[in-house]
């Protein structure tokens, strides 16, 4: 309501354009009808924006791709696909025999684009519910995780359900290492299902920031007695696909805190997590920034130049360059 109001305030200002920049599009699991009657929220909401005078549209990784056509004006959905490729590369060791995995069958073409990328295998997990006591289940459908690195790709953590049945079922299939890379997580502070995560077979928890997650961060890490904050810089620069690259080409792209996307401080060991050897990160999550994916965005929206640059090298790089948080 609050940005509905914002924007019908610059519309009645005489904007010449407004953009809404919406990192997590709200209502986005409800882009069509699972029963009779009911409601189609995120066209609802399109509604609205577009009603308060709304002339174009920025957002990142919607649930259901069919919202854009929700709109009729421009909608950028962009991808943090490109930044969790470039987080695998820089700190995964031993991501080249990992195997990517989607918890359900609407992840699948994800979780097989980053593979694609990777070139690595791809995996497919089934959830059902069992015949006599009605408990849901997990089984593997596609591949084979045992002794392998597995990356959990999926777009959305809410009750944290659906993570912990995969990640149960990938370690009971003999996983050597679990490593979950999420778009948006959407549990709230005093959630039941935190204590869940902190108990979880995993290695780390990746999430982005589309919503604040400081409230995780203290949840997910309160066994560990200590949150994630940045270590020492890294002795040698970012190099990008091994070209030798150095982290002054970064210069040219500036967050919007004012450093470099490609130079900011490293918080791991340059031996990559999994490696068996001390991190200087502690707990289980990460936080990956998506800020400078959309400040350059905004930018280029702004200057009238194309953004097709931040779905591919540009977004990896800014992926290597660092976790953010």
């Amino acid at each position: 309501m609050e940005l509905l109001i914002l924007i019908s305030a610059c519309k009645t200002a005489s904007a010449r354009r407004i953009t809404a920049v919406i990192p997590f599009f709200p209502y986005s699991r409800y882009s069509f009808k699972d029963k009779s009657r009911a409601p189609i929220t995120a066209k609802l909401v399109a509604n609205m924006l577009a009603v308060a005078g709304c002339d174009h549209v920025i957002t990142m990784d919607l649930h259901a791709s069919q919202i854009q056509g929700f709109f009729d004006i421009p909608v950028d959905n962009l991808y943090s696909e490109p930044v969790m490729v470039g987080f695998i590369k820089r700190w995964i060791k031993g991501w080249r025999n990992a195997i990517i995995v989607s918890p359900d069958a609407g992840g699948a073409k994800r979780a097989s684009s980053i593979a694609d990328r990777l070139g690595c295998e791809f995996a497919l997990i089934h959830r059902k519910k069992g015949k006599v006591d009605n408990v849901e289940k997990m089984e593997i459908l596609v591949g084979d995780v045992r002794g392998k690195i597995v990356i959990l790709v999926d777009d959305m953590i809410d009750t944290g359900d659906t993570l912990y049945l995969a990640t149960t079922t990938l370690h009971e299939n003999g996983a050597e290492a679990i490593f979950v890379l999420v778009s948006h997580c959407t549990m709230q502070a005093n959630f039941p299902s935190l204590k869940k995560l902190s108990s979880l077979p995993i290695a780390r928890l990746v999430v982005t920031n589309t919503l604040p997650q400081t409230h995780l961060l203290d949840g997910v890490n309160e066994e560990q007695g200590e949150t994630i904050t940045d270590g020492d810089a890294t002795d040698h620069p970012v190099t990008v696909n091994g070209t030798g690259q150095d982290a002054e080409e970064g210069t040219k792209h500036r967050g919007v805190n004012g450093r470099s996307t490609l130079s900011r401080r490293a918080s791991m060991m340059s031996n990559g997590i999994g490696s068996g050897g001390t991190s200087s990160m502690a707990g289980k999550l990460t936080v990956l920034d998506i800020s400078p994916l959309l400040a350059e965005s905004i930018r280029r929206t702004h200057n009238g130049e194309s953004i097709s640059l931040l779905f591919g090298d540009w977004a990896e790089r800014a992926g290597m360059a660092g976790y953010g948080q």
